[in-house]
């Protein structure tokens, strides 16, 4: 038994031992650890930059002006004398009607205005010899004023035949169907050997006038109330240049800039909207009247405005937008905010950030709020060149 018991005492020695190196091994490594350094994020700091805000609006052409060509005077069109969708000019004839019946009536007016200056001659002579004879009391007064009349009929018959003749020559003149304008012109409603009449509800054709062309965009009110509230608060600063850019149905941008003219005064009661009216150069015909189209239009300029990456943009499960910020040492605060429009790969804040905050753009998975971090520049144009050549630029 003694045995025994000496020998459980050895092996209780080892165990505690062991148990001792092991301890003493643990608190020696323990020792040697190292605190571990705050994690490394990116993050900008945040600067007033100038913005000019912009409204993206849907938008359709309309032709700058627009000609209806009918016939002022009856008759039957003897040809037509354009190309139809060609380009014209104005005073061009289009169509020719059958002038006869209009030189008859002028040959007639001005045959009789010849007669009436014939007579004119001695009736005249004959008003003038009377008033002679009249103060020798050689014809009676009577006999004068039946020469005087006669002279001045004379006279009236002259302007009224004047009259006709001019009215004759007018519609001899109309005969011709001219262009008022220039433009393109669409299809011919009539052909040759068609019956017309003087001012016809259905026109001949119709002369479009496209470059310069018309972009009517809507604008709902409440847009319109809300820009017009920033402008008078300051917050934005009317641009007095108003260019505007274009974008065609199948997306690409139209090379030429636009100018806003006017904002119509009268509110669609249907869709509670006001109309906008752009002007385009259209030199090449790209543009024409009824297609659709998006408009960015320039609302004003923002003097001081706050951009951020978007990236540094999370949001919650509610999906309100906050940033982590780097506070004076350098321990991270989620801040709430209010973003306004998308500009580019950027946000519009427009609220919950102050110029000279610092806000976290890489880095975001490794921080939690009140952790201490190490804040390193964010180079936003080498990550800009490193996307470029991702997606396939120089």
């Amino acid at each position: 038994m003694f045995v025994l018991w000496d020998y459980m005492s050895n092996y209780r020695l080892i165990f505690l031992s062991i148990v001792v190196l092991i301890g003493i091994g643990l608190t020696g490594c323990k020792s040697k650890m190292q605190v571990p350094p705050p994690p490394e994020v990116s993050a900008v700091t945040i600067q007033p930059q100038q913005v000019v805000l912009t409204t993206e609006l849907p938008g359709r052409t309309y032709a700058y002006r627009i000609a209806e060509i009918r016939p002022q005077v009856n008759g039957i069109i003897l040809k037509r004398l354009f190309t139809e969708g060609s380009d014209v000019n104005e005073g061009q004839v289009l169509y020719e009607i059958d002038p006869a019946p209009f030189q008859a009536a002028f040959n007639n007016a001005q045959a009789s205005l010849t007669r009436a200056q014939a007579s004119l001659f001695s009736v005249r002579s004959r008003a003038e010899r009377y008033k002679e004879l009249l103060e020798d009391k050689a014809v009676s007064q009577q006999e004068f004023d039946d020469a005087e009349s006669a002279l001045n009929q004379t006279e009236a018959d002259i302007q009224y035949w004047k009259a006709m003749v001019e009215t004759a020559q007018i519609n001899l003149n109309y005969t011709k169907v001219t262009a008022p304008i220039s433009g393109r012109i669409g299809r011919s409603n009539v052909t040759d050997g068609a019956l017309v009449t003087a001012y016809q509800p259905v026109a001949l054709s119709t002369i479009q006038q496209l470059d310069p062309i018309y972009v009517d965009v809507p604008q709902s009110t409440a847009e319109m109330l809300k820009m017009n509230r920033r402008l008078e608060n300051g917050d934005i600063q009317n641009n007095s240049q108003r260019k505007v850019r274009l974008f065609l149905e199948d997306g690409t941008e139209y090379p030429l800039d636009g100018t806003f003219q006017f904002r119509d005064v009268t509110v669609d009661p249907t869709t509670g909207s006001v109309i906008l009216r752009m002007v385009f150069p259209n030199p090449d015909g790209v543009l024409l009247p009824g297609m659709f189209t998006r408009v960015l239009v320039e609302e004003g300029v923002q003097p001081e405005a706050i951009l951020l990456p978007q990236q540094a943009v999370s949001r919650d499960v509610k999906g309100n937008p906050y940033v982590f910020i780097v506070n004076s040492e350098n321990k991270i605060e989620l801040r709430m905010l209010t973003v306004d429009r998308e500009i580019g790969n950027q946000w519009l804040v427009s609220s919950g950030l102050a110029f000279g905050e610092r806000v976290v753009v890489e880095g975001l998975q490794k921080v939690r709020s009140g952790s201490v971090v190490k804040v390193v520049p964010f180079n936003q144009t080498k990550k800009g060149i490193a996307q470029d050549r991702i997606n396939g630029g120089v």
